[in-house]
């Protein structure tokens, strides 16, 4: 497919809800009304410019945007090959791309006459990210994030808490965030004073369209950065997907150019049903929450057990825009084992002195995988998604248990 006709697929699905045959509203009749809602707000605001102004705004002087691009020299000089470049997301306030999001959707919410958020969260920025938005807007906040998540992301719940959220423990099924998706949907829908701040490219019309148009900032960065300060357009464009949020937003800065674009999805430990979360690469098309996509699914077609070292990419399902671009083959998709995104957390730690979120560490690790094949004056643009704070204590107990 050409990249001009995936821009124009997207550009209809801000009015379908469609990506191909992704996406859509497969929800009860009551969910339907109050996401019809939403989607009459988002129309009527987007482009409303005292709506851009102030996101703009809040861009700047909150978020602390633009993120800057930052050349690994080491790096790069160590692997041979091409020149790796990093989106540096972790350098937002709270340390990941999650901000962009919520604070686009939250403006949303207020002109809507909301007073209280609901969010689900996996690795937990995206909580933090929302519970931080409550505060500035003076909203009340809840966020549902699965017990294990809980567990293995003990600091970020403490972040939320301590900026006024109610964090809330999923309990059912595998306890993680296909669990606090279920969990947060079902608030929603019973609180007519509710807004739900979803976190990812994934869910029913029209979230898929409205997380992607507030992240598409990351792309759009990233290219006019890569023109002013590099010269030219990178040839790659390689991003970690779990429900797809940074890397679509990476994605759509470059999707009219002739940049090849990468999803790196988690491999985990094996091929076999929950030691995996690649949903494109393992999974086939089916309806979870609320929308058509790719789904991980046993062999009666229920969702399958998921697993991921990072517990942001742990779903088993993926956001529709990337569904329609792996089978157009406008954008490829591969996975990376625990073992290498740790090495690659590990290694961008100690040769640039940045550390990177597990979630980003996956797609640094492909990056790292293929410089070493490509000429020297190749160039791979890598979204740093977050940073590594949340992940040290988890990397210390492996190691640890390693050794």
């Amino acid at each position: 497919m050409s990249v001009s006709e995936s821009s124009k697929i997207c550009a209809q699905a801000f009015e379908t809800g469609f990506f191909g045959p992704y996406g859509g509203q497969f929800v009860p009749e009551s969910l339907k009304k109050v996401l019809d809602e939403v989607n009459d707000a988002f129309v009527t605001y987007r482009n409303d410019p005292e709506f851009k102004a102030e996101l703009a705004g809040l861009f700047t002087h909150y978020c602390g945007r633009p993120s800057p691009i930052f050349h690994c020299r080491n790096l790069s000089r160590e692997l041979g090959g091409a020149q790796i470049y990093l989106k540096r997301e972790d350098l937002n306030h709270l340390g990941a791309h999650k901000i962009n999001n919520t604070l686009g959707q939250v403006l949303l919410a207020k002109r809507m006459g909301k007073t209280r958020l609901v969010a689900e969260t996996g690795a937990g920025q995206h909580g933090v990210a929302t519970a931080a938005t409550a505060a500035l807007f003076g909203m009340k906040c809840v966020v549902y994030m699965g017990e294990e998540d809980m567990h293995r992301q003990a600091l970020n719940v403490f972040r939320m808490r301590m900026m006024g959220a109610e964090v809330r423990a999923a309990m059912s099924g595998q306890r993680t965030l296909k669990e606090a998706v279920d969990e947060a949907l079902n608030c929603f829908v019973n609180d007519p004073n509710m807004f739900y701040v979803l976190g990812s490219a994934v869910g029913p019309h029209p979230y898929p369209v409205m997380v992607r148009h507030f992240q598409s900032i990351i792309g759009r960065e990233a290219r006019n950065q890569s023109i002013e300060e590099i010269g030219r357009l990178p040839d790659y464009a390689i991003a970690c997907v779990g429900g797809g949020s940074n890397s679509i937003g990476m994605f759509a800065g470059f999707l009219d150019d002739e940049v090849k674009l990468v999803g790196v999805e988690p491999g985990g430990k094996g091929p076999g049903y929950g030691e995996h979360a690649a949903s494109l690469c393992k999974g086939r098309p089916g309806i979870l929450h609320g929308f058509n996509g790719y789904v991980l699914q046993d062999e009666r077609g229920n969702v399958a057990p998921v697993y991921s070292i990072s517990a942001g990419l742990d779903y088993p399902g993926v956001g529709p825009e990337h569904c329609q671009l792996k089978d157009s083959g406008r954008a490829e998709y591969v996975t990376v084992t625990d073992a290498e995104a740790v090495d690659a957390f590990l290694t961008l730690s100690r040769k640039e002195g940045i550390i990177p979120a597990l979630e980003s560490s996956h797609a640094l690790a492909y990056a790292m995988r293929i410089a070493p094949t490509l000429d020297k004056d190749k160039i791979l643009m890598v979204c740093l998604s977050g940073r590594g704070d949340k992940d040290v204590a988890q990397i210390s107990e492996l190691l640890k248990n390693r050794a």
